[in-house]
């Protein structure tokens, strides 16, 4: 097969899968593994696809990630959900963790756990938790317009101060294999810290998050909880041989 021919069939699968592994292109072209490599730093520098963990993915919906305001009108009655189991695990005198998204947004009116103490890195968060009476701390650092997140290194820094009970996690991806991913590799970044400096670690996905890979790796399923409204079946067995899921 020619090398055009090959990024043809490259570029029909993406469009056809999302996202394609190595191997499957391997397989599937017959072609050897440092060939289709090469391939995908070929149609990654012409801005076709992005490599990943394992394979490629199209740049338009793997590596972009919707605002705020877009998240917000998403999945509502599952964030609930999600967000009320969430928030039973917090137990009084708790130091936690709560990252900047939605999800996690959504956990704050149904904290019922006394004498609580919250370190977040989003914005909309510390608004919440103030008006409810919740003693908190913002990450200082470069504020993410998009998202209303701070990341950076100076929000890394600032983390360090910091040590969790538990951390609350969103998501973009949940996959077997990949693990949890993230569309920003700084907000992977601050994710990735925060579950370090935890005693245990909760990530939150909604189903539609199940089966799904992004562009920056968080860490594997094995290393935390997984909290979703309901676990789709043809993926229950794999990931539970991962993880614990708690599920509505």
């Amino acid at each position: 097969m020619l090398t055009e021919e090959r990024y043809a069939a490259i570029i029909e699968r993406l469009h056809q899968q999302g996202i394609v592994k190595l191997q499957e292109l391997v397989d599937v072209l017959g072609a050897s593994e440092s060939t289709i490599r090469r391939d995908l730093i070929d149609l990654e520098s012409r801005q076709m696809l992005k490599r990943i963990h394992g394979g490629a993915a199209l740049m338009n919906e793997k590596t972009l990630e919707p605002g705020m305001e877009e998240k917000t009108s998403k999945n509502i009655q599952q964030k609930v959900t999600i967000a009320r189991l969430a928030a039973q695990e917090i137990e009084n005198g708790d130091c936690i963790y709560l990252d900047a998204g939605t999800t996690t947004l959504a956990m704050i009116p149904y904290i019922e756990a006394k004498e609580v103490t919250v370190v977040t890195n989003g914005l909309s968060h510390v608004e919440a938790l103030v008006s409810k009476r919740i003693r908190s701390y913002l990450l200082g650092g470069m504020m993410k317009i998009h998202t209303k997140a701070v990341i950076g290194s100076i929000a890394l820094q600032n983390m360090d101060n910091f040590r969790f009970d538990k951390c609350f996690l969103g998501t973009n991806g949940v996959d077997p294999e990949m693990g949890y991913t993230t569309p920003d590799p700084e907000e992977a970044l601050i994710k990735r810290r925060a579950h370090q400096l935890s005693g245990k670690s909760y990530v939150l996905a909604d189903s539609s998050k199940i089966g799904e890979i992004t562009f920056a790796k968080l860490f594997e399923l094995e290393e935390a909880d997984l909290i979703t409204e309901q676990m789709p079946e043809h993926w229950r067995a794999v990931i539970e041989q991962k993880t614990k899921i708690i599920e509505g």
